[in-house]
């Protein structure tokens, strides 16, 4: 994961720069992007670019295979909207605070282990945004902390760790007050212990969100067209290329590859949609299976990046549950 911003320094960045042999992969890399829309510049995104890599290989030289292999593992998108919104592009603030809000304070209040709607991980979460949008009262001519995203990690995994990090500055923070000699029952001078570390405060219902994706995910599965199921199952499940997959199903390569994104995004829709709806007492009887309430979009949001964090989705088991239903015996030859 993305190293969070620990004592983030009150002075600009300097500006970076990538090598003349790296700039080509940048370009790519831009050109995978929403930057259009943003009106981001090329310049800043290759910036970006630079400071990630400074943070991951230093100072050595960086050749642009090197390069090319390390892009490739980064949140480009998530990295150019950060971009754009430490530009001041209203259009990416406007989609950043439209797709990031509701999640910022579920999020605020899962490290603080309250509601969603409790006025102190709305304060948390709202408070951030003075940051991001780089109008500090510490420190009026900051940047923006969208600067400090490398794209190492998703953008919502990266404001968790700073949504953690600033809950734990406050407890600290709380802690200088708190007198520093303390009198004992006896009289007796006694010292607070200042504590050498603090944990991040894990989400209790973490687990709870893992189940309810995986259920969720399972359904989804089951009501994929038999032919889909069978796209999914070859590509994830045996690791099959798209030409492997082409010539067992009839299709040219280029099909194969845009139904498995459209089997993707509707198996995606699938699983938010019974995320939010919920299930019904099995035969009207909650001692068999008790009714489980919807989940709100910022819930669901956390349902997804818990399962994309660390949630291991076994494919490969799913599909063997899915097809033990439907066929007595496995069966890895598909006909069109």
């Amino acid at each position: 994961m993305e190293s969070r911003p620990d004592h983030l320094p009150a002075y600009p960045l300097p500006e970076a720069s990538l090598p003349e042999p790296c700039l080509a992969v940048a370009r790519k890399c831009f050109a995978a992007t929403s930057a259009d829309r943003w009106q981001l510049s090329f310049r800043v995104f290759q910036a970006a670019l630079a400071r990630s890599a400074a943070k991951r290989f230093g100072n050595t030289a960086i050749a642009a295979a090197e390069f090319e292999k390390y892009s490739s593992s980064l949140h480009l998108q998530d990295l150019a909207l950060a971009c754009a919104c430490s530009e001041g592009s209203e259009v990416a603030w406007e989609e950043f605070v439209s797709g990031y809000r509701g999640y910022l304070r579920a999020a605020s209040a899962a490290i603080m282990r309250c509601s969603a709607s409790d006025p102190s991980a709305v304060e948390l979460a709202d408070s951030l945004f003075t940051d991001l949008f780089g109008l500090s009262e510490r420190n009026p001519r900051s940047h923006s902390l969208f600067r400090y995203f490398h794209g190492r990690s998703s953008l919502k995994t990266w404001l968790r760790a700073v949504l953690a990090q600033r809950h734990i500055d406050q407890i600290r923070a709380g802690k200088k007050f708190d007198s520093l000699d303390d009198q004992s029952a006896d009289g007796a001078s006694r010292r607070i212990p200042e504590p050498a570390t603090v944990e991040i405060p894990a989400d209790p219902r973490r687990e709870q969100y893992l189940q309810r994706f995986r259920e969720a995910l399972t359904g989804a599965l089951a009501a994929l067209d038999p032919r889909d199921r069978t796209r999914l199952h070859l590509y994830y499940a045996e690791g099959r290329t798209l030409a492997e997959i082409g010539r067992a199903l009839g299709e040219h390569e280029s099909s194969v590859s845009r139904n498995l994104e459209r089997v993707r995004k509707e198996l995606r829709a699938t699983v938010e949609g019974l995320l939010r709806a919920g299930t019904a007492a099995a035969n009207g009887s909650p001692a068999v299976l008790p009714a489980v309430a919807g989940l709100d979009d910022a819930q669901v949001t956390l349902c997804i990046q818990y399962a994309a964090e660390d949630a291991a989705i076994d494919l490969d088991r799913l599909f063997n549950a899915q097809e033990s239903q439907t066929s007595p015996s496995r069966n890895r030859t598909v006909k069109p």
